[in-house]
């Protein structure tokens, strides 16, 4: 193909992108009629799977598979891949008669597949299959079978697997978010499966793996407002607390609570003490509350600091905004 040839496809590149883009979202939207009964019964196996969810395919399909075994694993329901080629090799030993299958063929007849099926039926595994013909050998040897049919791929010689594979991953999606729905999943669920991501951290982390412990600038009742400034000045958290002698926290003051002050009794300031303007029922958190319980309590009263403490509250740190941001 010539330059000039090349140069004419270049300037339809962004109307071929949008086509295919087009073509799968609508083989998408033709899966909802596609969900029936056999999806609740899909659902149902696999939310009393008291074993695994062993999900399997070939190819594309695999892919596919693998990707849908990750999202399901992750959103609280055990599950993982094995490749029907495996099974020949040892894995069906991680097979017992307590998991479910969920098998993946876009036609249903892969030989790899069939070849597997048998073996899955000796060990009296329930099968729950997804594939584009419901009068498959594999949908006729299913406890349950989803059918996910596109009218035509999104390739334009309508031979590379495109929508039949978007169409198969977005209804794993929907098995997975039935079942978290199912389950009443919450975000602290999900936390403990992705602990190391920012969802998972700010679900799991506590009070106390992030509170300033050392150096609180502490500021008594009786102190005369010139010393708070500067005791304040030195914590470096725009804040000063007020204990009692067992270090019981009976009040709070804030840099806007010292200039506000100082704009009321200017000359006058320095003769008025801590107990004059501090805030004496300041947000107080266990050092057990969760980092997200913490962003909502500063969101909800529009404050950048909280203090730590025990049942008795005495005072036992200070977590402020950029505490949270782990």
């Amino acid at each position: 193909m010539n330059d000039i040839h090349i140069e004419e496809r270049l300037k339809h590149v962004c109307d071929w992108g949008i086509q295919a883009l087009s073509d799968e979202s609508q083989a998408i939207t033709d899966l909802i009629p596609q969900i029936d009964d056999n999806f609740t019964k899909a659902v149902d196996m696999m939310y009393n799977c008291n074993g695994k969810i062993i999900v399997t395919g070939v190819g594309k399909s695999g892919n596919i598979g693998a990707k849908i075994a990750a999202t399901l694993a992750s959103t609280g329901t055990p599950a993982f891949f094995i490749s029907p080629l495996d099974v020949y090799h040892g894995d069906l030993g991680v097979m017992t008669s307590s998991d479910v299958v969920l098998a993946l063929s876009n036609s249903g007849q892969t030989d790899e597949l069939l070849r597997f099926i048998p073996m899955v039926l000796h060990m009296n595994i329930p099968i729950i299959s997804m594939t584009c013909n419901p009068n498959s050998l594999l949908a006729k040897y299913s406890n349950a079978h989803i059918q996910v049919k596109v009218e035509k791929e999104a390739c334009p010689l309508n031979l590379a697997p495109t929508s039949s594979t978007t169409a198969a991953l977005a209804m794993g999606d929907a098995l997975a978010i039935a079942l978290m729905q199912v389950r009443d999943f919450k975000p602290q669920d999900f936390a403990q499966f992705h602990p190391g991501g920012e969802l998972g951290k700010r679900l799991l982390t506590t009070a106390s793996d992030v509170m300033r412990v050392d150096d609180l600038p502490i500021v008594p009742q009786d102190m005369h407002l010139g010393e708070a400034i500067i005791r304040v000045s030195k914590g470096q958290l725009g804040l000063g607390v007020s204990v009692e002698d067992d270090n019981k926290v009976i009040g709070l003051i804030t840099d806007g609570d010292i200039r506000r002050a100082m704009e009321k009794w200017q000359a006058k300031f320095f003769d008025h003490t801590v107990s004059d303007i501090m805030t004496r029922t300041p947000k107080l958190v266990l050092p057990t509350t969760k980092i997200s319980e913490v962003q909502r309590i500063m969101h909800q009263h529009k404050i950048h600091t909280v203090l730590v403490v025990d049942e008795d509250e005495h005072l036992l740190g200070v977590v402020d905004h950029y505490a949270c941001m782990i």
